[in-house]
């Protein structure tokens, strides 16, 4: 498994890594991922350290909590073999100190955190979204005592907007607080509103990009196609309302490249629709997530080739979409690439590693 440094810092972490989203199963959304118990998990977690997969991703609000406790579970007694990401910030009940990113939220998610993972500190401590009512100082300080408390290692953000984004970092370097070097995103072929903006923040100022649900929220597996109803068994069923927007006509464009390129490769359509991502600026790693070893191990098969370039340019036309303001009135304009050299539109550069 190919490892690359997570932004600017010296945190090498794999191409790929696993979400833990399917761990724990309570709730309405996270029971349709997947209710993988610490046996099951266990399983999972050993295919992955046998793959080089060391990189395990969660979250407070997963399940509950039962997803942290499921996978500190799934990994006792080997520590020291995985790197653990977590989230916090999202609400996990009504009270006032159950949400955000305040002094109190923050020192007691990680706490409890720490207990449900049965470790003494998180290797990525994320926040899950930007919590607009807590200054952003009060924010980075408490991360700061944390990391200098030797509980958590690097500080990163989830879901956050460009100027929420640089705010944070020019207000870390203004007061000489550790800066975050992860932003975790949403990113896919039908979703790439990540490349025009956090993408070249992420080049500029050192910030790599974790990416989840490469697969469209479960919208790229190979069974949603043109003209189908959904598969009986497809979790879109229960949980399309919760994931990010897509269009269908975009969606069925990009589906009919992979399977072209999935009978010239002899690849399996997620496989290509992950490749693909792991070739793009600032992205350190996938994040994988399976509820079954069969999916896991057709996951893993993401890494280890490559698309050429032909069809990388197919996939990039298939899954084209308009410029958002306020690029739109100059992306097609001549001068406009010297004025935003290649960082603008990803698509025409080749991916590092962040």
């Amino acid at each position: 498994m190919d490892h690359r440094r997570l932004g600017a810092s010296g945190l090498q972490v794999p191409a790929l890594s696993f979400g833990a989203g399917t761990f724990g199963g309570r709730g309405e959304l996270f029971g349709n991922w997947g209710d993988t118990d610490a046996w099951e998990a266990r399983r999972l977690v050993d295919i992955c350290l046998d793959a080089g997969v060391t990189m395990f991703d969660t979250a407070d609000v997963y399940s509950d909590g039962a997803s942290e406790e499921v996978l500190g579970a799934a990994i006792k007694g080997r520590r020291d073999q995985v790197i653990i990401s977590t989230k916090t910030g999202l609400p996990m009940g009504e009270g006032p100190y159950d949400a955000g990113t305040s002094r109190s939220r923050l020192i007691r998610a990680c706490e409890d955190a720490l207990r449900r993972l049965g470790t003494d500190h998180i290797d990525l401590f994320q926040l899950h979204a930007f919590d607009a009512g807590t200054p952003i100082e009060e924010v980075l300080a408490t991360l700061d005592d944390l990391v200098r408390a030797g509980k958590i290692r690097y500080p990163g953000v989830s879901n956050f907007s460009g100027w929420q984004l640089m705010k944070s970092l020019a207000v870390a370097d203004r007061d000489g607080h550790p800066r975050y070097v992860a932003h975790q995103v949403y990113y896919s072929l039908i979703g790439r509103d990540y490349e025009w903006e956090l993408m070249p923040l992420g080049v500029r100022e050192g910030v790599g990009a974790v990416v989840w649900s490469p697969l469209g929220w479960g919208r790229l597996t190979g069974r949603v196609r043109r003209d189908r109803p959904l598969p009986e068994g497809s979790r879109l069923h229960r949980t399309a309302d919760f994931g990010p927007p897509v269009d269908e006509e975009r969606l069925y464009d990009v589906v009919d490249a992979l399977d072209e390129i999935a009978e010239e490769t002899g690849r399996a359509v997620p496989q290509i629709a992950i490749n693909w991502l792991l070739r793009r600026p600032t992205v350190a790693s996938v994040l994988i997530g399976a509820r079954d070893e069969h999916q896991l191990r057709q996951n893993l098969g993401a890494t280890g080739w490559s698309l050429t370039p032909d069809q990388v340019a197919r996939l990039d036309r298939a899954s084209a979409a308009p410029a958002p303001y306020p690029y739109f009135p100059y992306e097609r304009q001549e001068g406009f690439a010297r004025l935003n050299p290649p960082l603008i539109h990803a698509a025409s550069t080749r991916a590092t590693a962040g």
